[in-house]
């Protein structure tokens, strides 16, 4: 069975975030992730995670201004140089919290852009954040993410991820392969699970329509998990959905995934 990492962004969210990981590990997590540690100060969270028996398994780079509009600046040019003050902000807290690998946010892009121009910052900035990465010991990721949530997303398909991760070439890039972003815009799931599997350092999930829990829509997750599994995938399957309900309510999903 595939190890599970509750997605504190999404999972609990009717409590303050750094209340969250005492009821995840309640509900019986032994690992968590989430979007942006930021916020908070470091030694809190760290805090939370050593009090509660968890693991940190997965959390992203800045992404310029959320509140703006922002969902990345990695292919954006012009702001390379925040990108790359992002990179040492996100491996000083990393180390600190003991995350292994992190996932770098794309972003949108803007309108009129050259595709060309916006790959070729892409590719430049993914290049420098692998290598300070791995000078730190962290995986650095890439997730493609659909643009029916997130209109404009420059990468949103997993072969356009596999090309840029081709054209960087570090060793140290990897695709995190969203199952709910992935059915949406290409599905094929199975299949692009066992051909790319060697490059996929981390896998989420959430059913669809309604992004809501494994078992709430169309696809097959117990299959998926059973693929998983013959597989050898050795990674952390991050549960970033949003409750239909409440979290504790709509975790029969993993009961049974236990059990199988």
């Amino acid at each position: 069975m595939p190890r599970f990492a509750a997605n504190l962004s999404m999972l609990f969210a009717e409590l303050p975030f750094l209340d969250r990981f005492e009821r995840a590990a309640r509900a019986g997590f032994e690992a968590v992730e989430f979007q942006f540690p930021y916020a908070w100060p470091t030694a809190e969270i760290r805090s939370r995670l050593d009090g509660n028996g968890l693991r940190l398994v997965l959390h992203n780079l800045p992404a310029g201004d959320w509140d703006a509009g922002d969902r990345g600046i990695a292919c954006l040019p012009g702001r390379e140089q925040e990108f790359r003050e992002g990179v040492a902000r996100a491996i000083d807290v990393a180390l600190a919290l003991g995350a292994p690998q992190l996932n770098c946010l794309a972003g949108i892009a803007p309108l009129g852009a050259s595709d060309a121009v916006l790959r070729e910052t892409l590719v430049g900035n993914l290049g420098f954040a692998a290598a300070e990465f791995e000078s730190a010991g962290l995986r650095l990721l890439i997730e493609p993410i659909n643009t029916f949530d997130i209109p404009g997303f420059y990468l949103n398909r997993s072969a356009q991820a596999l090309e840029i991760i081709d054209e960087v070439a570090s060793g140290n890039l990897y695709l995190q392969y969203d199952i709910y972003h992935a059915q949406r815009m290409e599905g094929e799931l199975a299949a692009t699970l066992a051909k790319h599997l060697p490059g996929i350092a981390h896998v989420q999930i959430a059913d669809n329509p309604g992004r809501n829990e494994p078992g709430s829509g169309e696809i097959n997750y117990p299959f998926l998990f059973d693929c998983l599994d013959r597989m050898g995938y050795g990674g952390w399957v991050g549960c970033e959905y949003r409750p239909a309900t409440t979290t504790e309510a709509g975790l029969g999903w993993l009961a049974a995934a236990r059990r199988h």
